[in-house]
């Protein structure tokens, strides 16, 4: 049980401070678990992630990773505060965060660890509970992009995954006290979207055709009002310029185009515009139409996303390397993760946000020498809101009562408490009219089924996972699936009332 774990921990981590275990968090945005090959999904073969997957072969990979709202500033922010959306206060991405309330990197520093924090925050205020940090504005910028530090506001010329890489390094080697335990966060822009590949990438994949996901050319027959409506589909949302990489001569003055530019150097832009050369003649001659336009634009989409990742890769390596070559990866328990997940054409989209499965899981795997044994696969459901509670656990301190998460140290070591959760709850709260427009929903996932209130709407959508893995039939009505909803009702009651999420929210 836990308190066997909790004399074991304490057993091989003494409690003064130099033993205390080091947290390495490495943090992208918008990776899809289809993305990591680790997992064994379908491009697992044609883009390999060799160094986030030696983390998990290593350690452990979680094979039911889940978000409780798939958007970038509401799930970091969960991530700190091992709370839901509608108790951190950060539904959305027009939220601004309140950094005075308690978080993890808090407790951390109060009880002996040196906090820092490299990258993207996405959370408009300044962040708190942090020794040293820099962040990017926003969503930042790929190329020669600037951070806000407690100082001020610099231009870093280089290539963001790099930079940020090269940021956390350096505080490892030069500015952490070696006396104090670390927590380190290394939260990377990319794979975001507008997915700008770095100058080592800037060719790879380009021979490669990505196999196409089965649900890329759904038509959404059998969903409700939400799936029909969004504003996410590779066929008409995404832009030539910027997201795609085409254009034409008479674009090179609009604004997505300068904007797009804008940060390059002379010598990164000629790279850049020699690399597209071909994609952007084949387009021109080609005169594409219906589904072989879609299918052309989803494998520009494919080699720009995982040339993204590619770096985010190669970064994890470096750091992997440097923990090696100085010993501190004895003691330090790294994770890699991302916000949430992605859809890779599949259902014909990209972005997030649904409950569906592609953007509900996200990937997460852990390594720990001695502690974690290698290989481990971990299929109970967690989510990032465990996060929080898990790094307490991992440092001996005891976890805020306020807190709703679960510590994943049990799960990581090989036991699974009896307690453990059979249900996840989900909220997403931007809505119809804003970005995607994809409506206002939360729902309940069990191991095999799923239920979802599209509230805005009056809608339900029920899924059987074992039967309908894509998603792609609403079961709501189905009278086989009668008891199964009417269970899944009580059981998404229950966990509104102990999550306490507001009655006033639908």
């Amino acid at each position: 049980g836990a308190a066997a774990v909790a004399t074991t921990l304490a057993a091989t981590h003494p409690a003064h401070a130099q033993q205390r275990p080091n947290i390495l968090w490495i943090y992208s945005d918008d990776h899809a678990q289809n993305a990591i090959s680790a997992y064994g999904g379908r491009l697992a073969s044609a883009a390999p992630t060799p160094n986030i997957d030696r983390i998990a072969r290593e350690g452990v990979l979680f094979r039911n990773s889940f978000v409780t709202n798939a958007i970038c500033g509401p799930c970091r922010a969960v991530v700190l505060t091992g709370l839901h959306s509608h108790l951190n206060g950060f539904r959305d991405n027009s939220c601004r965060f309140d950094g005075s309330q308690e978080t993890f990197p808090k407790l951390l520093r109060q009880n002996g660890y040196q906090t820092a924090l490299f990258g993207k925050w996405h959370l408009v205020t300044d962040p708190t509970g942090f020794d040293t940090w820099a962040v990017l504005p926003g969503q930042g910028d790929y190329y020669n992009p600037d951070f806000i530090t407690p100082a001020g506001r610099e231009r870093v010329e280089g290539y963001v995954t790099d930079i940020i890489t090269d940021k956390a390094l350096h505080w490892l080697h030069h500015d952490r006290d070696g006396d104090k335990p670390f927590m380190l966060m290394v939260q990377h822009k990319a794979p975001h979207r507008e997915w700008l590949p770095g100058p080592k990438h800037l060719a790879t994949y380009e021979e490669v055709i990505f196999p196409e996901p089965e649900t890329l050319f759904d038509d959404y027959a059998g969903r409700g009002t939400a799936a029909r409506e969004q504003d996410m589909t590779i066929a008409k949302t995404m832009r030539p310029g910027p997201d795609l990489k085409l254009w034409g001569e008479e674009d090179r003055d609009t604004p997505p185009y300068k904007n797009f530019f804008g940060r390059m150097n002379d010598e990164q832009r000629t790279a850049w515009e020699a690399a597209y050369q071909a994609r952007n003649e084949t387009f021109r001659t080609a005169n594409l139409q219906g589904d072989d336009l879609v299918r052309f634009k989803y494998q520009c989409y494919m080699k720009d996303y995982l040339r993204c990742i590619a770096s985010v890769d190669d970064n994890v390596g470096r750091v992997l390397d440097y923990l090696e070559k100085t010993g501190l990866d004895k003691n330090t328990v790294v994770f890699y993760s991302s916000d949430q997940s992605f859809y890779l054409g599949e259902h014909g989209w990209f972005d997030k946000r649904f409950i569906y499965e592609e953007s509900l899981r996200t990937p997460l795997v852990a390594r720990w020498p001695g502690v974690i044994p290698p290989g481990t696969e971990i299929t109970p459901m967690v989510q990032n809101l465990d996060c929080a509670q898990t790094f307490l656990d991992i440092a001996g301190i005891p976890a805020p009562d306020r807190m709703q998460g679960l510590s994943m140290l049990p799960l990581m070591q090989g036991a699974q408490p009896e307690t453990w959760r059979t249900s996840i709850y989900y909220h997403y709260y931007e809505g119809e009219g804003k970005v995607h427009n994809v409506y206002k929903h939360y729902g309940v996932r069990t191991e095999r089924y799923k239920l979802a209130f599209f509230y805005t709407l009056n809608e339900w959508e029920f899924y059987d996972l074992e039967k309908d893995p894509h998603e792609m039939k609403n079961a709501y009505d189905d009278p086989d699936y009668a008891d199964q909803v009417r269970e899944l009702k009580a059981e998404l009651a229950r966990l509104r009332e102990r999550y306490k999420v507001p009655e006033d929210e639908a």
